[in-house]
């Protein structure tokens, strides 16, 4: 019993160290690509035994569900583990997999979570364990497999009979995001439905109104393992993504409260309902009123049961998740910017991250931008030839979120939120002059209307301006190749407020700056003449974090390795607050203000009027 209770010691050191924000041997590794599948062999034995429950899953129309999952053998080890596999029969079938190895894999598929069977203290001395699984609605049912062997070298030990939820095909995890005009939401959703089963909608109308909810139909898409772009997303890594629909709720009043519901219309007109929900309709463009934005990149996810992720690879994400949810009243919309569940080809961990941010995104707008992790891939258009997706290329980010883009395919789009205009860029895509997203940043930012809408803001999700992290400093560039050379003009002509970036794991802030140069002595209170670009880096949201270089640049005001988001609070059209928040107690560590009227605007400043002449 000793050494059980140093090993659930050891354990539980680990999940404290990851809390705190400590290193990990496993940093930026997805857990589930460390399993060895193509080597897995099926070695059934008779005194194993993996019992699961309950089998029924959601009986009350729940979408997350605990399961106890009890196991035991005669050969107990300290590197077997249990994991969890959707759908439950993963052992029939040939793999679609190119044959790599001598004779073709046993197994086809990735699990969906695991864990080590010693989580159990008493596993590796009595032979049996029980631990805890939290599972989501994933359109199919469920199976638990015991493994020896560890990952590199896994070896079947033997299956749990199926669970499966109650209605697998449910609606689940809705996704608001501003549609192309500030009259527009629109709500994104998946369920097991195709259109020829069920007609997808949306009923929604006016809290407390009294009048009839009105009902929008929802359009229908899906991809397929041939639209993902390489392994392992087209191999181990691939699960059915069931189908991503889209309604739009429009003609919405300003600031008004709506409740919505999503639900789908089955062939002898019963529905299928999912849960209500509430928002507040977005605020005209212009309009003097309180507005509250939360931007912030790299979140991840994470389990909340003691899965190995949760451990070793996105330690802070559930932190920075919970943190808003807390949260909710006191911001409208949130934009995260790049790299949202690191998937890294695993297609299940984009259904657990749509379930993990589902709280906030079923209630607040949430926009999303692309990151290294969702869109690169060789040979694929991409600005960065690397195999970050894990051969997504971008399929899942663009089917599973909307964004008002002309092209989904090119993730650069504005958002016009009252006094705010968002010009969210696509650092994935080539972005240098003469290429169609550099006009589209040109025209974002250019024609904007100061007056009515005083702050502007850039956000893409590689550093295209300024960061002290270790390898930009190593690189001598403190940025990303090409990037404010290409961009800074612009930033300026059109005196952009801050430049938001994610992809560095931390938080940093420069003063106003031009041309490498701080155009102001001024720390937190900013006033005047609009002259230089505030860059921030937004990266904490829960990957693991990044260090600095070991001298702070001169135009470096804040660092903090730490996880963590801002906000932007705009009281009217001549005042702004910005603050930089920990996620583990979600208080303020950084902030400072800009008070500015029209004519600070107006005013020209190095490179930002074009040469005039004076009539004699």
């Amino acid at each position: 019993m000793g050494m059980a209770h140093v090993l659930l010691a050891a354990a539980l050191a680990m999940v404290a160290a990851a809390a705190t924000g400590s290193a990990s041997p496993a940093e930026g590794i997805q857990p589930l690509s460390k399993i060895a599948m193509n080597k897995a062999t099926v070695n059934l034995h008779g005194s194993a035994y993996v019992r699961a429950t309950p089998a029924l899953l959601g009986d009350q129309e729940e979408d997350t569900v605990w399961v106890t999952v009890k196991y035991g053998w005669e050969n107990p080890s300290a590197d077997d583990w249990i994991a969890v596999f959707s759908p439950a029969d993963f052992i029939s079938g040939s793999c679609p997999n190119p044959s790599r190895y001598p004779g073709e894999p046993l197994l086809c598929t990735a699990p969906i979570k695991y864990q080590y069977a010693n989580y159990s203290a008493n596993y590796l001395y009595g032979g049996k364990g029980a631990i805890r699984f939290q599972l989501i609605n994933q359109r199919s049912d469920f199976s638990f497999a015991l493994f020896t062997g560890g990952l590199e070298n896994p070896a079947l030990v033997t299956v749990s009979k199926q669970v499966a939820f109650k209605n697998p095909k449910a609606p689940v995890f809705p996704r608001l995001a501003q549609g192309k005009t500030h009259d527009e939401m629109a709500v994104t959703w998946t369920s097991g439905y195709d259109i020829g089963e069920a007609y997808p909608f949306v009923e929604w109308g006016v809290v407390a109104s009294g009048g009839n909810p009105t009902r929008t139909p929802a359009g229908t898409l899906t991809f397929t393992r041939g639209s993902m772009c390489g392994e392992p997303a087209r191999t181990v890594g691939w699960r059915d993504p069931g189908f991503i629909h889209t309604a739009f709720m429009r003609g919405l009043w300003p600031n008004k409260e709506y409740l919505y519901k999503i639900g789908h219309e089955l062939s002898d007109e019963t529905v299928v309902w999912g849960r209500s929900y509430t928002f507040r309709a977005p605020p005209t463009p212009g309009q003097n009123s309180l507005q509250r934005i939360i931007v912030f990149g790299d979140m991840g996810k994470a389990e909340r049961d003691g899965s190995n992720e949760f451990a070793n690879y996105q330690p802070g994400s559930l932190n920075t998740t919970d943190k808003l949810v807390e949260d909710l009243d006191n911001y409208d919309i949130v934009f995260h910017i790049g790299d949202l569940p690191y998937a890294n080809g695993y297609l299940s961990q984009w259904d657990q991250f749509t379930a993990q941010v589902a709280p906030i995104s079923a209630n607040k707008p949430y926009m999303v931008a692309s990151g290294n992790h969702e869109r690169d891939w060789p040979s694929t258009g991409g600005f960065f030839d690397v195999k970050d997706s894990g051969g997504e290329c971008g399929v899942p980010a663009e089917t599973m979120y909307y964004y008002p883009a002309e092209n989904r395919a090119n993730f650069w789009y504005k958002v016009d939120y009252g006094m705010f205009r968002f010009c969210v860029a696509d650092s994935e895509h080539d972005w240098r002059e003469g290429t169609p997203q550099y006009k589209f940043i040109e025209e974002c930012l250019s024609t904007v209307d100061r007056k009515h809408q005083p702050w502007l803001i850039f956000a893409a999700h590689r550093v295209l301006g300024y960061s002290s992290n270790s390898w930009y400093a190593d690189q001598g560039s403190f940025e990303e190749p090409e990037g404010r050379e290409s961009l800074q003009k612009l930033w300026q002509r059109h005196r952009v407020d801050i430049a938001f970036f994610g992809h560095v794991h931390n938080y940093e802030r420069t003063c106003p700056l031009y041309q490498s140069q701080c155009v102001t002595s001024e720390r937190s209170n900013y006033s005047g003449t609009m002259n230089g670009t505030i860059f921030v880096v937004a990266g904490g949201g829960g990957s693991h974090l990044s260090g600095y270089t070991s001298a702070t640049p001169k135009w470096s005001v804040f660092r903090d390795k730490d996880y963590g988001f801002t906000k932007l609070t705009a009281f009217n059209h001549s005042s702004l607050l910005f603050e930089y928040k920990k996620s583990s107690d979600g208080k303020v560590y950084d902030s400072f203000t800009i008070h500015r009227d029209y004519r600070d605007v107006l005013g020209c400043v190095h490179d930002s009027c074009f040469p005039t002449t004076l009539a004699t």
